[in-house]
């Protein structure tokens, strides 16, 4: 455990500036962001599901979700974090328990759970974090939890009337409260919500970019400059590597 231990303050550490943590889902890509110079990757639960010929969004079971993760957690000697969406309705402390057996110090909790069409309340997820919170401080491993909303990425499971913005900052600021290290803001629709999202937290806030296109801000520098400290790339870097490689093998049709 010392040694996770390590790996999860090392990557806590990295968030007291911008962090890039590019998004891996097996053990190649994995090892080529590595190679590529980075300190800690991601492991995205939409190119994982892709790589195993499942579906995102519950459509692996937390199992699979972690064989994945066990065996990018072998090919690189770098802190993981990976995403187990809205946890695949496991108890808080035996998810944080299955987390670190498979190597991972870090994690993406989300607040759609897929297999019910639903959005936590906002305490309720909250209180979700605040158990992971608890069973990590109890391993020993500072688990940097990611807590991620879908305020912004899924509206209307908000219920009538309710505001998305209003619902992100209310959201990123109870996790922050129950012990979330980072936070998640899916899907801010244009650089002022997320202005408005860290203006209201004191945490490092995770946004979403493509390896060629950007954020919502713009590039690299533009994050720096919003105030963002987390990069990740969700389902993008794999998006783009197919289209690459579609480039690659066409002309041998």
């Amino acid at each position: 455990m010392s040694d996770l231990s390590a790996k999860a303050t090392a990557l806590l550490r990295m968030h007291d500036d911008l962090v890039v943590l590019p998004t891996a889902w097996d053990a190649w890509s994995a090892r080529a962001v590595v190679d590529a110079g980075f300190a800690a990757i991601s492991v995205g639960s939409h190119p994982l599901a892709e790589s195993r010929g499942q579906r995102d969004n519950e459509g692996m079971a937390l199992a699979d979700a972690l064989e994945g993760t066990a065996r990018i957690t072998a090919a690189v000697d770098v802190p993981v974090s990976v995403d187990l969406e809205s946890g695949y309705g496991t108890p808080a402390a035996e998810l944080i328990e299955r987390l670190l057996e498979a190597g991972a110090v870090g994690l993406n909790v989300e607040d759609t759970v897929h297999s019910e069409g639903r959005i936590r309340e906002p305490q309720e997820h909250a209180d979700y974090i605040a158990g992971m919170r608890e069973a990590a401080d109890a391993a020993g491993v500072d688990v940097v939890i990611n807590a991620r909303t879908d305020a912004f990425a899924r509206p209307h499971l908000l219920g009538e009337g309710a505001d998305p913005l209003e619902q992100a900052i209310l959201r990123s600021e109870l996790a922050e409260r129950a012990g979330a290290r980072s936070l998640y803001p899916v899907a801010p629709p244009s650089p002022d919500a997320l202005a408005a999202i860290l203006e209201r937290v004191t945490l490092p806030v995770n946004v979403t970019a493509h390896p060629q296109q950007g954020s919502v801000v713009g590039d690299l520098d533009a994050i720096r400059a919003s105030g963002a400290r987390r990069v990740t790339f969700g389902p993008l870097l794999q998006a783009a590597l197919t289209e690459t490689i579609g480039e690659l093998v066409r002309p041998w049709r």
